[in-house]
């Protein structure tokens, strides 16, 4: 197997990690608005999330920094094509990042209403634009001899690419449902617990439709078994869910992210960004590559660190692995912020 070959596998791990983790985020984000009943309930969810989302965006980074250094072309095109939506999608999470700080700053409920608002929206959002950008990837876009982007912000919202983000906001809220039921207690567990059922159903409905019209225009036998698995996952999650098993809830809802990604990237492959225009102006593996020995210097430090990351944010989990509920939560909103008030519960 040849570098570049490795190195869109290792890309797309990268996002993978990312789309599981930083899934179970948005989600609980979103849930702030749809679950959540009063202001303790709220704080609740957001301390779930408060000790690990800030190490959850560092695969994020990774995978573009990862995508600058082994896919130039690709990391040009994609982000000057794509530019106003990943525009949007940092500023909120800027905002996102923000807001959980600031939230507890103040006692003034207008304050704290207005940064559980930019909350939701700072989730939801990047959770929806996530699911058009890669549609757009794997479906491909207006790419012109010169490899460069040659549409505009419309042909960004095509039915396929708006399904996906539907796609993606559905499935990360009940990523993030399924891990609201396993990290907390009381009354708040058992309605994500019924709410991840409902939403459960939907996604189903919107998977289905998302995946096979992937399937039937882009697919192989092997992007065809990852969808296969998706739905098998998304199958056993609500099972698992039903009977109030949350771990394995939790575990078959991250296999259907992994398995749909899987899909999208095997579909994908050899190309890296297709050109709708003609097929001969499509960014490959190959023709979009860095040169052999920045490969092999890639390839020796990622060798060397990942191991190392995995290790700390799996101990990070470790810590912070105990639930919580509203009894948890101190009286007075104002006497810590938020990922400091997370992190009692978990010192056990």
């Amino acid at each position: 197997m040849d570098l570049p070959t490795v190195w869109f596998i290792l890309i797309a791990v990268l996002w993978t990690g990312y789309f599981f983790l930083e899934g179970f985020d948005f989600g609980v984000g979103v849930l702030t608005k749809l679950l959540a009943r009063d202001r303790a309930e709220r704080r609740v969810l957001i301390n779930t999330i408060g000790p690990v989302w800030d190490g959850n965006e560092v695969w994020l980074l990774t995978a573009g920094g990862a995508t600058f250094a082994a896919f130039p072309d690709w990391y040009a095109t994609l982000f000057s094509g794509f530019y106003l939506p990943l525009l949007a999608i940092l500023i909120c999470l800027i905002v996102r990042g923000v807001a959980f700080e600031y939230r507890a700053k103040r006692p003034e409920e207008r304050w704290q209403r207005n940064w559980e608002h930019a909350i939701f929206w700072s989730s939801a959002l990047p959770a929806f634009l996530w699911g058009v950008a890669f549609a757009n990837i794997v479906r491909g876009v207006p790419i012109g001899a010169d490899k460069e982007y040659a549409g505009n912000l419309f042909d960004l919202l095509s039915p396929y690419a708006l399904l996906g983000g539907a796609v993606t906001l559905t499935l990360f809220t009940l990523h993030g449902a399924v891990f609201t039921a396993l990290k907390t207690v009381g009354d708040i567990r058992e309605r994500a617990r019924r709410l991840a059922t409902g939403l459960g159903v939907l996604v189903a409905v919107l998977a289905a439709a998302f995946l096979g019209w992937t399937q039937v225009n882009d697919g192989g036998m092997a992007p065809l078994v990852a969808m296969v698995a998706a739905v098998v996952a998304l199958v056993a999650a609500l099972v698992a869910n039903g009977r109030g098993r949350e771990g394995w809830a939790f575990t078959f809802s991250g296999v259907v992210i992994v398995a749909a990604v899987a899909q999208l990237f095997l579909s994908l492959f050899p190309d890296v960004m297709p050109s709708s225009l003609n097929p001969e102006w499509s960014l490959t593996a190959q023709n979009a590559a860095s040169s052999p020995y920045t490969l092999t210097i890639m390839t020796w430090c990622a060798a060397i660190a990942t191991p190392v990351v995995l290790l700390y944010q799996g101990w990070t989990y470790w810590v912070f692995r105990k639930r919580i509920g509203t009894q948890h939560i101190a009286p007075d909103p104002h006497s810590a912020p938020s990922t400091q008030a997370a992190a009692e519960p978990g010192r056990g």
